[in-house]
């Protein structure tokens, strides 16, 4: 096993590590009424409370360092949200001790910065539907440099052995390094790393597949398509959030994909043949992952020997701000069948005029 000797590595395990454990700690003692944002997606207290906290750890210890972050304090600004803003301020100050009001907004805000040659990404809870329901939910963060991934750290409360769920046991703390391996370890013990490494599994009969939860009708059918055209045989695996991605990066589950509703069938756009790169101006920016959605989760799959990449098989790129503007939906699997994956959902693609939009 690598000893991870890097600050940035150690830092980063040991924000995520608060973080998750305070995602915890809310969950568990706090009625969850979510606030609805502009874009129809829920936040909570446990979002802008993990977000303040790590914000705050990443300052002290990288205060040259951009964060880009999913959430905003703006809402906790106004009169309506003075409400949340004492909840949130209550937890923090249990974790920070003499935290003001100002400090705790400023530290949320800070996470409004622009991706830079080197920034880190946040998204303090990945999955906050399944985290309001009792489900699976992950803390995630990532530091990128030059558009490159270089180190991902997940916490996963729920989860054991980053592949198994357990609601009541000590979680997973999730690390991968580039060119180190992923590794896992209890998220509330200090037990060593065990690395982790995707199946073996090759024949698509044999594939276990991992779905949404929020899947709504069309994105079902969508997978059900993908089921029969490989002739999967086996149950999938049904969770929400970047907990999916350490499932493959176990082992414990090997084909994932989301299709965004800007994915046109056969040719994109603009491009001379179905499988050229879209150029930044072409892509389409609703159909665009967030970056906090899959840098930790993609290292996390590639460096235990998976692979991740868009629709038509290119990889992800990190270098073009908030959003993969130059990726259109997301496919990861072990690696080993993920040209069959590409393939059937090519030829799904191909037969339907309209893709639907995964959660």
């Amino acid at each position: 096993m690598p000893k991870f000797k890097s600050k940035e590595i150690k830092v980063a395990v040991e924000a995520v590590r608060k973080g998750a454990l305070l995602a915890q700690e809310i969950r568990r003692k706090l009625s969850i009424s979510p606030i609805i944002k502009p874009d129809k997606s829920p936040v909570t207290p446990a979002d802008f409370a993990v977000q303040a906290l790590i914000a705050r750890m990443l300052e002290k210890h990288f205060p040259n360092d951009p964060l880009v972050a999913e959430e905003s304090a703006a809402y906790l600004r106004t009169e309506e949200g003075s409400e949340t803003l004492n909840k949130v301020k209550k937890y923090v100050r249990k974790k920070i001790k003499g935290a003001v009001r100002k400090k705790i907004l400023d530290w949320i805000d800070r996470g409004a910065a622009e991706p830079s040659s080197r920034f880190w990404t946040l998204d303090p809870i990945d999955g906050t539907k399944g985290f309001i329901r009792g489900d699976q939910y992950a803390v995630a963060l990532a530091l990128i440099e030059n558009g490159e991934v270089k180190i991902a750290v997940l916490g996963c409360p729920l989860l054991k052995d980053a592949c198994a769920v357990d609601k009541k046991g000590s979680g997973s703390l999730v690390l991968a390094v580039k060119g180190k391996g992923t590794w896992v370890r209890p998220l509330t013990k200090r037990k060593d790393w065990k690395q982790l490494r995707v199946s073996f599994r090759s024949d698509p009969k044999d594939a276990i597949l991992l779905r949404s939860i929020e899947e709504d009708q069309v994105s079902r059918s969508y997978a059900d398509k993908l089921v029969k055209i490989l002739g999967i045989a086996q149950p999938a695996i049904w969770m929400d959030s970047l907990a999916k991605y350490t499932v493959i990066a176990s082992g414990a589950g090997d084909i994932l994909s989301r299709i965004p509703t800007a994915v046109a069938p056969g040719r994109p756009p603009g491009t001379a043949e179905p499988s050229a790169r879209p150029a930044l101006s072409q892509a389409a920016p609703n159909g665009a992952e967030y970056i906090w959605d899959q840098a930790a989760g993609a290292l996390a799959i590639e460096e235990a020997g998976g692979r991740i990449t868009d629709l038509d098989g290119n990889p992800l790129d990190f270098s073009c701000g908030k959003k993969l503007f130059r990726n259109r939906g997301i496919v990861a699997t072990n690696g080993h069948l993920h040209e069959k994956v590409l393939e059937a959902i090519k030829e799904i693609r191909s037969q339907t005029k309209t893709t639907p939009q995964s959660k």
